[in-house]
């Protein structure tokens, strides 16, 4: 991501304040989780954290969103080892939501629609590596069934120009990332890779989902201190 905002910059210098980003408005999922009791948990990925964390701590329903790694073991949950693409971990969210606020589904309607291209494999914009891959991590059975129907049914619809190339395979464990890492799009909006790649995710959040668009981001550090 930091060899990226650089590449960033270099198009900021030409006078381009955002990155062109055409969000896809998709369907909700046919199929859906049924309400439950409690705290909910979703893990997803889908390119570098940081535009992830943000339009979900954006997102009304979602009590936390924290940035981290997933896929890969405990020893090399790290930045310097996953930016190597070579740890099995992708960049990944773990997202906490009342779901009675916000279901499941809804949750990858957004992460389809505006958070990232569902058709770029091992890559996200200016940032390759399998590290950025697409992934949905699921903790259970009916997780893991929401999310393929709703795949095959976006394939389906054929919304996408490209086959979508989400994985999805089961949580084996999410690892928080280095506190450098969490709340980055709130704190550095100036910052050029943030302004160029993930403003207009935002942005796009609040054009498609008015309704689950939350002004006032919830953040890491909030959701700490009402813990």
């Amino acid at each position: 991501m930091l060899g990226a905002a650089a590449g960033a910059l270099a198009v900021w210098s030409f006078g381009f304040a955002q990155a062109s980003e055409d969000a896809v408005v998709v369907p909700p999922p046919a199929i859906d989780l049924q309400p439950a009791e409690g705290v909910q948990t979703a893990v997803i990925a889908g390119g570098c954290f940081w535009g992830v964390q943000g339009v979900f701590q954006h997102t009304a329903g979602v009590l936390n969103a924290v940035s981290g790694y997933a896929g890969g073991g405990k020893m090399t949950a790290n930045y310097t080892a996953v930016s190597t693409g070579a740890t099995g971990h992708a960049e990944a969210v773990e997202i906490k939501y009342d779901p009675k606020q916000i279901s499941y589904g809804k949750i990858l309607q957004i992460f389809f629609s505006v958070v990232h291209d569902p058709t770029e494999l091992n890559r996200q914009g200016p940032d390759s590596g399998t590290q950025y891959r697409s992934a949905i991590f699921t903790s259970n059975d009916e997780q893991k069934k929401v999310a393929e129907a709703y795949i095959a049914q976006l394939d389906a619809a054929k919304l996408f120009k490209k086959p979508i190339v989400t994985k999805i395979g089961a949580l084996e464990g999410f690892y928080a990332a280095e506190a450098y890492h969490q709340d980055y799009l709130t704190l550095h909006p100036n910052q050029p890779y943030i302004a160029f790649n993930d403003l207009p995710k935002i942005d796009n959040l609040k054009k498609l989902f008015a309704q689950q668009y939350l002004e006032k981001p919830t953040l890491v550090s909030s959701a700490k201190a009402t813990n």
